[in-house]
């Protein structure tokens, strides 16, 4: 039930008169419920005060949010609080210099990850005793001055973080790629913004060197092309995603069996049509708009549409912004996957999704209780439909079409992430949050 009575503090409809209750009714345990509470959008001033004097978590939240004044925040008593509002520039400058001294580390560490610090705060942290806290400057500062000096700082933890830096100058990451420590040669091979002719020399380092190299956007043909030989899956998984390989490489590539490979080239953004047809056929892409498919012209969406293959139209048919002739065309699919993938489609009708599910019934259910435009009676069918597939019903629960009748059925799922999404859905009728809030 804590789990119902958090879903009804964020549904939007919640009345008033209830909010306010739910927020007087408040104790000491109740720091969850009062997260929740912090994420609408219609708190007034005095409630979020309420909440951010007793709640410390719901304070962070708020001021996340910009919501919470800065003249209501003690730093000292709130310091999470303060360095949020720090780091996005709304905070007092002088709370930057308490913090640097703070005894907590994780204070300082916080601190230490703030854009825009103060040379002076910053000079402060980079002498700090604590590598958590050197490492967490090392990480996000900008100044190339300071970055040169933590990358030569004796603690192998902050010169891996500078080597991660893409603010670290490109002769210090040139010369991190020389270090002794493997896990610092490792951040700068795949640091973009290392100079690639440096770090190509070394394809034949550490495994996990390779492996990082091969992520690196900017390498010589020749480099790719090495390690797309490579005998760890690993290195050649990175390579199939990496922006900068070619289109010979990719056909290569689109060969390999070797681990989550060609799946992984699938998800290249520049990926040939034909490849990704041969890959579809070959390896489990799933569900999803890959990329190229993203940013394919009306043209090569339609050809790809008449492919025999059943996985390559399925792709297209997850695409949400379809010519509708074609977008029809995958909806009248003999296929049910391609179907099912093209049913959350925004475009099609009622009288369509009702003929997508009379004909494959179960199997399309939840694709077509996802589609935004399903109308209240559609989604009443599915709901009292036996057997009811659960991932339907968690999609009937989100909807803005969902009548109270079958959210009524989504509260008595079994499934907790279906009767949550109904209690917070804002069709709920005010009486039934109010029993679900306090029975």
């Amino acid at each position: 039930m804590p789990a119902l009575l958090h879903a009804v503090a964020r549904n939007p409809a919640l009345p008033p008169e209830l909010l306010g209750r739910m927020i007087a009714r408040l104790t000491d345990t109740d720091e969850e419920l009062a997260c929740a509470l912090a994420e609408r959008t219609d708190l007034d001033l005095r409630q979020v005060r309420l909440l951010a004097e007793r709640f410390e978590d719901a304070a962070v939240r708020l001021a996340e949010r910009g919501l919470l004044p800065v003249g209501d925040v003690d730093p000292l008593a709130r310091p999470r609080v303060a360095l949020i509002l720090l780091d996005e520039g709304r905070g007092d400058p002088a709370w930057a210099p308490l913090f640097a001294r703070d005894p907590d580390e994780p204070v300082r560490a916080r601190l230490a990850s703030a854009v825009g610090l103060p040379e002076e705060v910053a000079a402060l942290l980079a002498a700090d005793g604590s590598d958590d806290v050197v490492s967490e400057l090392a990480l996000h500062t900008t100044g190339s001055d300071l970055l040169a000096r933590l990358a030569a700082h004796p603690a192998a933890q902050v010169r891996r973080s500078a080597a991660a830096n893409e603010a670290t100058p490109a002769e210090l990451l040139t010369a991190l790629l020389d270090d002794p420590e493997v896990t610092v040669r490792e951040q700068a091979a795949a640091n973009p913004a290392t100079p690639g002719a440096a770090a190509a020399r070394l394809v034949a380092d550490h495994m996990l060197i390779r492996q990082a190299l091969a992520t690196h956007p900017g390498l010589p043909a020749g480099t790719y092309h090495r390690l797309a030989g490579d005998e760890i899956p690993w290195v050649r998984s990175n390579l199939a995603r990496n922006p900068g390989i070619d289109a010979a490489l990719m056909s290569r590539l689109a060969e390999d069996d070797g681990h989550d490979v060609r799946r992984l080239l699938a998800h290249h953004p520049a990926v040939p049509f034909d490849l990704l047809a041969r890959l579809a056929a070959a390896v489990r892409i799933g569900p999803t708009l890959l990329p190229r498919i993203a940013a394919a012209a009306p043209a090569e969406l339609r050809a790809l549409a008449a492919a025999p293959e059943p996985r390559v139209r399925m792709l297209v048919a997850e695409h949400r912004a379809l010519p509708t002739d074609l977008r029809d065309r995958l909806a009248a699919d003999a296929d049910a996957s391609v179907v099912k993938s093209v049913a959350p489609h925004p475009g099609l009708g009622g009288v369509q999704l009702a003929t997508v599910l009379d004909r494959f019934g179960t199997k399309v259910a939840t694709a077509v209780a996802r589609n935004p435009g399903a109308p209240t009676a559609l989604l009443d069918r599915i709901a009292t439909t036996s057997p009811t597939p659960v991932k339907a019903l968690r999609a009937i629960a989100a909807h803005p079409n969902a009548s109270p009748a079958a959210l009524a059925a989504c509260l008595t799922s079994p499934d907790p992430r279906a009767t949550e999404a109904a209690a917070a859905n804002p069709a709920l009728p005010v009486a039934v949050m109010a029993e679900l809030a306090y029975p």
